[in-house]
């Protein structure tokens, strides 16, 4: 006899951040490449790191365009084929998925559980990643902090996306973030919460029914 229950653990529905779940973080060869093509002074990685992050999140929320935003890192405005090429460098480094991770949301999505997909991204990821089959096939809606002028942990992020799940209890809906401080607001928020840690047995252990060994007498 097999359970019809669509997770083991009661979820009728997942909000899942992108990068660092089911996005692979960029490698230190991506932010080589894209420090190289920013002509960084001595290729000094862990400055332009700094540089690239301290804005960061005023892009993601959509109050800095494309333009501003590599301003800022840079120091100077880029001419509009040098910010094209860094626009397109830095979207691709977020871009590749994790396959374990994906085929576990594939045999949920295919037991019927609702997925929404809750990203911190600046508009032109966002709209590349709208265009990904994963994203068609896996998702019921995606919402991105650009597009929602809004970051998580801000908690009105998590209600826009607990509305998009059709979810009326939190506590029937699994958020999974691979930052601690984003899974502790949306738990404050009634939510149920998976810190994930680059462990995809941890998100099948939510998702998935454990196999069922039938044994003959």
């Amino acid at each position: 006899m097999t359970s019809t229950s669509v997770s083991p653990n009661g979820v009728d529905a997942l909000i899942l951040d992108y990068n660092g779940v089911l996005g692979l973080q960029p490698g230190t060869a991506m932010w080589t490449r894209l420090a190289d093509l920013a002509e960084w002074p001595d290729r000094h990685l862990p400055s332009f790191q700094d540089a690239f992050w301290a804005p960061r999140n005023a892009y993601d929320a959509g109050e800095l365009s494309d333009l501003a935003y590599w301003a800022k890192v840079l120091g100077h405005h880029p001419g509009p084929r040098w910010l094209r090429t860094l626009r397109d460098a830095d979207t691709a480094m977020w871009t590749r998925t994790d396959p374990r991770v994906l085929d576990i949301l594939y045999r949920a999505r295919a037991a019927g559980l609702t997925m929404v997909l809750l990203s911190n991204a600046p508009a032109h990821l966002s709209n590349v990643l709208d265009a990904t089959d994963w994203r068609r096939e896996l998702m019921d809606d995606a919402l991105y902090s650009a597009r929602l002028g809004r970051c998580k942990p801000d908690p009105a992020a998590y209600e826009h996306a607990l509305a998009a799940t059709g979810i009326v209890d939190p506590a029937r809906v699994l958020f999974v973030d691979d930052r601690e401080d984003n899974c502790q607001a949306a738990a404050e928020l009634g939510l149920r919460t998976l810190h994930y840690t680059g462990q995809p047995t941890d998100l099948e252990e939510q998702l998935l029914p454990a196999p069922v060994n039938n044994h003959c007498a």
